[in-house]
């Protein structure tokens, strides 16, 4: 009796889940506590940055690895091996090192380094920008979420969880231009999986007076526990084409895998900032 009576109380609990500004102020909380957690871990990650031409042949392209020592105010970095190359006259040429380029206005060189420092080095919690996933308290004040539905993924139990910006935030100089959908492991309240994209299409007067246009822009990332109960991104990416200034036509994609998850001790702290002075 006892055993049905715990099923039934469960049953109960799934049926009637906490309103969502309840379940997003745990996200946010457990964001906040993450990062003293995180503070004691390394692990290895893989950049690959491409762009292709309308014709579906590389313009550019660059494999990067990283070892990463996340800290409370963000990541620290060291570059472990890089390779790249570009198209020139139909051939592929490659080069060693970030931010190449191999003539005086070479776009897809200048852009593909913004995009890694940017998309993938930024100075946050994750080297995600916290702008493309409104999960700290911060972010979440310019968005409105909807509980959509209870379910189950990867044999957890999550809440399907859709934002977008408050009506008034639909602007990039409110920094809130994405709309999507989380899924929050119901048991920590953590996010397992995020997937964006625009809330709105780019304005016809930028496209008829710059020559540009995005198609696709959206990006998603998936999270996973470790020991201790540290969640960290174990992946992260999107693809999208852009249309610019009348001639610059690209197929961009940009993923990136952590792996190689590990404790650190004192001496770990110690030899690994030593190797950065």
């Amino acid at each position: 009796m006892r055993f049905l009576i715990v099923i039934f109380g469960i049953a109960a609990a799934w049926a009637q889940p906490p309103g969502v500004a309840q379940i997003m102020a745990r996200v946010a909380q457990n964001q906040s506590e993450a990062l003293e957690h995180r503070k004691d871990w390394i692990y290895h990650q893989k950049q690959r940055l491409r762009f292709l031409r309308g014709n579906g042949r590389i313009a550019r392209e660059e494999h990067r690895e990283y070892a990463v020592a996340p800290g409370v105010k963000g990541v620290k970095k060291e570059l472990t091996r890089f390779d790249g190359k570009y198209e020139a006259k139909g051939q592929l040429i490659s080069y060693d090192k970030p931010g190449y380029t191999y003539k005086e206005i070479d776009i897809d060189g200048e852009l593909i380094d913004e995009m890694s420092d940017e998309m993938i080095n930024d100075e946050s919690r994750d080297g995600i920008g916290n702008d493309l996933f409104p999960l700290t308290a911060e972010e979440q004040q310019k968005y409105d979420f909807k509980l959509k539905a209870s379910e189950t993924y990867r044999g957890r139990a999550v809440y399907r969880i859709a934002f977008e910006p408050k009506p008034h935030q639909k602007s990039e100089e409110h920094n809130s231009m994405w709309k999507g959908e989380a899924l929050i492991d119901v048991e920590e309240c953590q996010p397992v999986m995020i997937s964006t994209k625009l809330a709105s299409k780019i304005p016809m007067a930028v496209k008829v007076l710059l020559g540009t246009d995005i198609k696709g822009l959206g990006f998603s990332v998936a999270y996973q526990k470790f020991d201790g109960g540290v969640w960290f991104p174990v992946s992260y990416g999107g693809e999208f084409a852009v249309r610019a200034v009348f001639f610059y036509k690209r197929n961009i994609s940009i993923s990136m895998v952590n792996d190689d998850f590990r404790r650190t001790d004192v001496s770990s702290h110690v030899a690994y900032a030593t190797e950065e002075k």
